[in-house]
């Protein structure tokens, strides 16, 4: 069975300052979300599924799902404050989405089958929606409790304008063991790679595994997240900007030992618009790809 690559995007709007903003960077205007989906298609996905919010939907269908009609088959889920279980009411002063996990679980009633979960404005490279694709389609029917994520070498995933925040891997063998989120990554005088917290300066080293948000599942991680969400919401609903993230639940089901999580290595090299000082080196990483070959001279 081919799997499901499940794209998030219902931070569009407010993120780039509305859709007709979405930056083309590509050499014919291609965003990043096209080389995604190009990969994927590639590398075996069978459908897209995109979670997005409701006010631009009739521009989203029209200006991006469009080109990819004749391509792969696609569905769009919605995302919303309000979209609660139970007898949970939003407060009425909320205006941060709920986080990456209440997304996540958007998808539940469309997809059946293992799926891969991205951000729609990160560049994870071809090999990785590979490795992804393999693995998925590699798990038997009835597989459960076994997830696996990309894990790219943090070397791959800096910027040289400033620093970053990355979810830092432990792992033991192929398996995770534990992300940290470690925040104010960068480069020292020497170009070597540190990042700071409250006891200082600590080195890392290039090929320290990290998250990008570029998960693995099989369908029945949406039980755990209707699960989790109501722990969640009970203690945090009345928090304004308290979010329900995907690495923390995932954290929980390993410690728990309800689930194992497979990191998957790459050595694609992630890249995005972290400063408005990288768009330019974006622009030429793309241009010289499809100078080499990697894509054609138009994706869709």
């Amino acid at each position: 069975m081919k799997p499901t690559l499940f794209v998030l995007a219902a931070g569009m709007g407010s993120r780039y300052g509305g859709l007709k903003q979405l930056d083309g960077l590509g050499p014919h205007g291609e965003t990043i979300m096209d080389y995604s989906i190009y990969d994927a298609i590639k590398s075996g996905f069978g459908k897209i599924v995109f979670v997005i919010r409701k006010d631009f939907e009739e521009d989203f269908r029209s200006k991006i799902l469009s080109k990819y009609i004749d391509h792969i088959p696609t569905e769009v889920v919605f995302q919303s404050v309000d979209a609660l279980p139970g007898d949970f009411v939003c407060p009425a002063d909320r205006v941060k989405p709920w986080g990456t996990n209440h997304a996540l679980l958007m998808g539940k009633d469309v997809i059946n089958e293992p799926f891969a979960i991205i951000n729609s404005d990160d560049y994870y490279g071809r090999n990785s929606f590979e490795v992804m694709a393999k693995e998925l389609m590699s798990l038997p029917a009835d597989s459960k409790d076994n997830y696996c994520m990309v894990g790219f070498n943090v070397g791959n995933t800096m910027s040289e304008s400033g620093t970053v925040s990355r979810g830092v891997c432990e792992t033991k063998g192929d398996y995770l063991v534990s992300i940290v989120e470690r925040t104010s990554i960068g480069y020292n005088a020497d170009h070597e790679i540190e990042y700071t917290d409250e006891e200082g300066k600590h080195m890392l080293d290039p090929m320290t595994p990290v998250s990008m948000n570029f998960w693995g599942f099989t369908p029945d991680y949406f039980k755990y997240s209707e699960e989790g969400f109501v722990e969640f919401l009970n203690k945090s609903i009345n928090v304004p900007k308290s979010e329900f993230f995907i690495p923390t639940l995932v954290d929980e089901l390993i410690e728990n030992g309800a689930a194992k999580v497979k990191v998957l290595r790459t050595d694609s090299k992630w890249f995005g618009v972290t400063y408005s000082a990288d768009r330019q080196g974006v622009v030429d990483k793309f241009a010289q790809l499809h100078r080499d070959g990697v894509y054609p001279e138009k994706l869709f």
